[in-house]
């Protein structure tokens, strides 16, 4: 897979109509963390915490590219891809989470939209990509109060106004269950807390924030297509023993069934509601009819297939986003680190990397591709 033939004859057996493109998201490569009344994100402030980044970076400068947008654009036009997923930074649009509008975060995005749009390239927008305003989360808990689902939503009408007539698909959150349970759990992503039922609550207010953010979407935009980014991921038991089956159910009701039954079903799945017990989430009468609203598309972020074994968690033992993120800064736990994008020449290195596993990725994929039909 490392000459253009190879890949030539990879992309023929992908349809003649599939749209091939790239992602990031704000925290990741904007940097300008304080540049024109941006405001700080739970991410700004977790990475002041001592110890918890392995080489203490931050996303001060990233990949620079709030400063850096014309030519990072020609690098993703150069790549010759019909389409570019980028999440919009919260606090940049409201520096608190809520009132005032911030012309400059507008305007940033209206370039880059506009940027990407001269170069034929589709822009498919993400709200939420876990760097919450940081005013949210110390003046009321963050996700874990229900009216920052409410100021979602208000967040979700003005980009939908101002962008709306440009952008034409918008997902509401990126991975809620590491919102959730990286964030509020087992405190490896920011904020950092560790409380079941913190997390069980922040869950159910992330998937309340999509059908808010849903409806305030098609209200100034009627024919966007709106959806949600989940990773999902297949649950093997290790073994047929029935401590590992029960294990196995259990976690594919965390991961997926949880957020798939009420995005679809309008419900929580039984058996996850009776594990969590008494720290299952407070649920108001009309919640799960507002969280199942249409969906015109389902992001999938899947990495690879999970085995658990009885007493030993998914979460625990391979930490899925944590355990391969590539969201810089790395937190110390994770099992590689990676120098976040502070220097100039980081980004390059980290991209052949990047590069170097996905085509060992792709000919293992090749192997087991069917022929195209």
């Amino acid at each position: 897979m490392n000459d253009i033939q190879s890949l030539d004859k990879l992309s023929n057996r992908f349809p003649k109509t599939f749209v091939w493109g790239v992602a990031s998201s704000a925290f990741q490569i904007e940097g300008g963390s304080a540049s024109d009344g941006k405001g700080a994100s739970i991410w700004d402030e977790f990475c002041r915490l001592p110890g918890v980044i392995a080489d203490g970076s931050d996303g001060r400068i990233a990949c620079d590219h709030y400063n850096r947008l014309e030519s990072d654009l020609d690098l993703i036009a150069g790549l010759g891809v019909g389409a570019y997923r980028f999440s919009i930074s919260w606090p940049r649009i409201q520096p608190t989470g809520s009132g005032r509008v911030a012309a400059s975060g507008i305007d940033f995005y209206n370039r880059l939209v506009d940027g990407l749009l001269e170069r034929g390239i589709e822009p498919f927008a993400t709200l939420y990509h876990w760097d919450l305003p940081a005013a949210l989360q110390r003046e009321q808990g963050g996700w874990a109060s229900r009216d920052t689902a409410l100021r979602f939503m208000e967040y979700a009408a003005v980009i939908a106004r101002r962008l709306g007539d440009r952008v034409s698909s918008f997902a509401t959150h990126n991975e809620p269950w590491v919102t959730a349970t990286l964030g509020h759990q087992i405190g490896l992503f920011a904020p950092g807390l560790k409380d079941r039922a913190v997390a069980a609550q922040v869950s159910h207010h992330c998937l309340l924030s999509h059908g808010l953010a849903s409806r305030a979407i098609r209200s100034e935009c009627s024919t966007a297509s709106v959806g949600i980014v989940l990773n999902l991921s297949p649950i093997t038991q290790a073994t047929e023993s029935s401590h590992d089956v029960a294990q196995a159910a259990l976690e594919d009701g965390l991961l997926v069934r949880w957020y798939m039954d009420a995005l679809c079903k309008g419900h929580y799945p039984a058996d996850v509601l009776e594990h969590l017990g008494p720290d299952a989430p407070r649920v108001a009468p009309g919640d799960l009819q507002l969280i199942m609203q249409p969906l015109d598309f389902l992001g999938v972020n899947y990495y690879y297939p999970t085995t658990v074994r009885a007493g030993r968690p998914a979460a625990q033992a391979a930490p899925g986003a944590a355990g391969r993120a590539g969201r810089e800064p790395r937190p110390r736990d994770s099992a590689a680190r990676i120098r976040a994008h502070g220097q100039h020449g980081g980004p390059v290195r980290q991209r052949l990397r990047s590069d170097r596993i996905l085509r060992r990725r792709l000919r293992r994929r090749l192997a087991v591709m069917p022929p195209p039909v």
